[in-house]
């Protein structure tokens, strides 16, 4: 999928690893410096963008071929989404985002939310109307583009460091 700013979104590469791992190191300096505690234990780290890849869930967005942003994208299968202190909006199938991590050659200028309209869309191409995602309370940069792509709040889920704040888009069917 591309778009006019000469974005693509693809699935990751092996060869992609290094790139994907020097922008969630980047993201994770980012959340430090923002005042959140996401991320600031070690997770994610290089073995989860390989296992990420091994199992054909990572995702990048380029643009000019050069890789901006990232996402782990995952159908079906998120074991603590099972159990919700609230209530999820579908019961349908599903793909969970998470990992989702943007350049700093990039950072702020619209290109997270790109990547979810990108998922978005390729949902929509698989036939699956619903989005998941969760995010810890204080990542303020992700619950903003959360807001702005019109995400609900259903709810706390628990996470192996805490609770985390889960939301989810249900998408047209047309």
């Amino acid at each position: 999928m591309t778009n006019e700013l000469n974005l693509q979104f693809r699935k990751a590469t092996i060869e992609d690893a290094p790139e994907i791992w020097e922008i969630l190191q980047q993201s994770i300096d980012r959340r430090k410096k923002d005042g959140s505690t996401q991320w600031q234990d070690g997770y994610p780290n290089l073995s989860t963008v390989e296992n990420d890849i091994s199992n054909s869930n990572s995702y990048v967005l380029t643009q000019n071929e050069i890789v901006v942003a990232t996402a782990a994208v995952i159908f079906n299968f998120e074991p603590t989404y099972e159990k919700i202190e609230g209530e999820w909006l579908t019961n349908d199938d599903f793909y969970v985002v998470h990992r989702v991590g943007v350049s700093d050659k990039v950072a702020g200028k619209g290109f997270a939310t790109k990547l979810f309209e990108f998922v978005e869309e390729f949902a929509k191409a698989n036939q699956v109307f619903s989005i998941k995602v969760d995010t810890l309370y204080d990542n303020k940069a992700m619950l903003r583009i959360l807001e702005k792509l019109n995400y609900t709040y259903c709810g706390e889920i628990e996470v192996r460091d805490g609770k985390r704040s889960a939301f989810e888009k249900v998408l047209p069917n047309s």
